[in-house]
């Protein structure tokens, strides 16, 4: 049976690193831009935003630790409360060459060791950092996310021996999988902080019964959130809050508040709170969930 959570949190996803940066004006690219859109989303009602940086000038994702120091310090510096969670997720990209030339990979790749791509976090000490819990075909032809498991294992250390709470990306129920067997080997504590994600290509489909089936697959003692793109971001609002989960929406994963019009990331926070209110729910401030989650703010390292 559903059990619907009566207590949700809302994650607000900024402006993640794909190709969005040109498809909309309101996608945040300067730590300054990406900072007043978390603010603003916060003020919206998300208790905790999900951050990646672009390169300031062409708005490409980028991985630079000077841009997410940045990026921390105003957020941090502003009268808003917000939980701040930032992506590991870059540095896994392999692309191949054509079928017949696999070999060597082409450009587009971007493959970094494990203490590279947890540079940030280690300089700027969020409550939440990501770890995407496998490897895993996108829609592109020849790209492919790469986490192995040695990579998952020696990021997943570091993250727990940061003291910062990981969040489990789980693109299908294997990951969710070997999530489980990172917190039975010690690699993470438990209990556990996954999100669901829905819709991906060519992960997990956006329907009710495999997120029912994911669902099923995180422990009880857990805790989770699930999103789906575009169209589907706010119907999995609703979805995710009456399976018992929290929800995140934002512009990493959908541009658009309405058919033919762009969104701002607090119009979207907004619209989902609408919804979890209108479901007779609860949206936990950025307080609550740091209560919720056992989570330790700090500053940078000086």
């Amino acid at each position: 049976m559903l059990e619907m959570n009566r207590d949700v949190f809302i994650t607000c996803a900024l402006t993640g690193s794909g190709n969005t940066q040109d498809k909309s004006p309101h996608v945040p690219r300067s730590p300054r831009e990406i900072a007043d859109s978390a603010i603003a989303a916060a003020e919206a009602g998300a208790a905790v935003v999900h951050c990646h940086v672009r390169d300031p000038v062409t708005g490409q994702g980028s991985r630079d630790p000077q841009l997410y120091r940045e990026l921390t310090e105003y957020i941090r510096a502003s009268a808003t409360d917000v939980v701040l969670n930032l992506t590991t997720g870059m540095g896994g990209d392999l692309v191949f060459g054509d079928v017949e030339t696999p070999l060597p990979p082409v450009a587009g790749t971007d493959m970094v060791g494990a203490s590279e791509r947890m540079q940030p976090i280690a300089d700027c000490l969020p409550e939440i950092c990501t770890l995407d819990c496998g490897t895993m075909n996108f829609a592109e032809a020849d790209y492919v996310m790469t986490n192995t498991p040695g990579m998952l294992r020696a990021m997943g250390g570091m993250i727990t021996q940061l003291g910062v709470q990981a969040e489990i990306e789980a693109f299908d129920t294997g990951h969710l999988w070997f999530a489980k067997q990172l917190v039975q080997e010690g690699v993470l504590a438990e209990p556990a902080l996954v999100q669901l994600c829905m819709g991906v290509p060519w992960g997990a489909p956006p329907d009710m019964n495999t997120l029912l089936a994911m669902v099923n697959n995180v422990p009880a003692s857990w805790t989770w959130s699930a999103f789906a793109l575009g169209a589907q971001q706010m119907p999995f609002v609703a979805a995710a809050a009456l399976a018992g989960g929290n929800v995140r929406v934002g512009l990493e994963d959908n541009l658009y508040l309405d058919r033919g019009t762009l969104a701002t990331n607090a119009q979207l926070v907004e619209r989902a709170r609408v919804i979890i209110e209108a479901m007779g729910a609860r949206v936990l401030s950025a307080a609550e969930v740091r209560q919720k989650l056992q989570l330790t703010k700090r500053s940078p390292r000086g």
